[in-house]
């Protein structure tokens, strides 16, 4: 027989003196019949998607409802970014954003479909290919909304594909020898926004249609906007890809194939141009073509010793290749090239973030629309941070925005006309909703 709230009951029978820090807190759980807001920082990005137009966006992009009493696409769509931004990742999550009703009623969203009213939908959208379709004009637009507030004009595209492991029926098996889909993803390094997306296979391989990728990324920059420089990893190694970068101009940085004419390559750089660089590495460089590259382009290559020595190959080396057409001195390229690091953090804050590392759906289309909203959700958190809040918020993940602003109780009242939410925080934090509100206003006029 368990004693609960005799707390210096000890299991062998004897008693032990207990301090009050050890003993139950003195309090009663009741149900609480007053409305009230948990998440009331949630507020914050559906007010930014409404200064940038994009739920009206979203409407005219995608397919309608069949009759007039079916929900608008926003209606979906808005309520799954909401919940991503708010930490949630499974449908059945959207139950506390309709849980929220004094939110709901702030934001105009009183009705919103069952979760698995948005699991048909997201089915459906994903069928014909109308609903994925849209959502990229739909992301485009808020993308291009976001740019054209950039004084910016030239911008770096690093490219990435990234494993979603899924134990779903018409997964693939990836290269990782799980199931899943291999998704690859466009950034702009300047922003930390995502400008192309492409939901793949897991079996497709990373380098499947790099140059198309490439295209498409290019092809989704507002006028007056251009990527003058290129990164990837070694899966963009291509002649394809290469004579593109030099017909438009366009700078690049691309992590070598050290296959056999790349090694041939290597062997060539004599003994004296090895030059020392950080700890126990040299570079050196040399001029290399491919078979079916219109330009010959440099290979600037890194080297350092073995930690242990391969009898399958006696090369002493390990080595690092980089093909490029930058003409800075080595070292400077190798530092452009290494920023690229930068694309790790933004794919885990999609996917641990926002929710992107787990896929609701069975069918691979309706995964695809989810994987594209989740996008959305992401970019429009960088246009949160980027013209909402203060300039010592721009490195702050999505987990630290929860905590810090979306997390917050409030209250929604009526008082002369007026609807007022009255957030139980401190007079700072109050003074930045005001903030994020005001630029909202000013977004949503200009």
């Amino acid at each position: 027989v368990l004693y609960f709230g005799q707390s210096n009951f000890h299991p062998g029978g004897e008693s032990v003196d207990a301090s009050s820090e050890e003993r139950p807190l003195p309090f009663r759980i009741e149900q609480c019949k007053e409305s009230l807001i948990a998440r009331g920082g949630l507020v914050l990005p559906y007010e930014m998607a409404r200064a940038l137009k994009l739920p009206r966006v979203i409407d005219r992009e995608l397919p309608s409802p069949g009759s007039g009493h079916g929900y608008k696409p926003s209606r979906f769509v808005m309520p799954l970014i909401l919940m991503l931004h708010g930490g949630g990742k499974k449908l059945e999550d959207m139950r506390e954003i309709k849980g929220e009703v004094s939110l709901r009623e702030l934001l105009g969203l009183k009705e919103l479909p069952a979760s698995c009213t948005v699991g048909d939908w997201l089915r459906r959208m994903g069928q014909n290919g109308k609903g994925l379709t849209g959502l990229g004009r739909a992301g485009q637009y808020l993308t291009t909304e976001i740019l054209r507030r950039d004084s910016r004009t030239k911008y770096t595209l690093d490219n990435d594909a990234t494993v979603i492991e899924a134990a779903k029926e018409e997964a693939r098996w990836t290269y990782k020898k799980e199931k899943g889909y291999q998704p690859l993803l466009g950034f702009l390094f300047e922003m930390g926004i995502i400008i192309g997306d492409e939901f793949r296979e897991g079996n497709v391989p990373a380098g499947a249609r790099a140059l198309e990728f490439l295209k498409y990324c290019v092809s989704l920059m507002p006028a007056g906007k251009r990527i003058s420089y290129y990164r990837s990893d070694s899966a963009a190694y291509q002649a394809g890809v290469i004579n593109y970068c030099f017909e438009e101009h366009m700078l690049f940085t691309i992590t070598a194939d050290q296959d056999k004419a790349v090694k041939q390559a290597i062997k060539t750089i004599k003994k004296e141009e090895w030059q020392p660089h950080e700890k126990d590495r040299e570079i050196a460089e040399t001029v290399h073509t491919m078979n079916e590259t219109k330009e010959a382009f440099r290979l600037i290559v890194q080297r350092w010793p073995k930690v242990q020595a391969d009898l399958f190959d006696p090369e002493p080396y390990c080595y690092h290749v980089i093909a490029t057409n930058r003409e800075e001195e080595v070292k400077k390229v190798i530092a452009l090239h290494n920023q690229r690091g930068q694309i790790e953090n933004f794919i885990k804050e999609l996917k641990d973030g926002f929710g992107m590392n787990w896929m609701p759906c069975g069918e691979t289309n309706a995964n695809a629309v989810f994987f594209r909203i989740g996008v959305m959700a992401y970019n429009l958190f960088q246009a949160l941070k980027l013209f909402g809040l203060p300039v010592w918020w721009r490195n702050s993940t999505i987990a630290t925005v929860r905590w810090r602003l979306y997390q917050v109780a409030a209250r929604l009242v009526n008082h002369a006309h007026q609807i007022i939410l009255k957030m139980a925080a401190s007079i700072d934090k109050i003074n930045l909703f005001r903030r994020i509100h005001n630029i909202c206003v000013q977004l949503d006029s200009g």
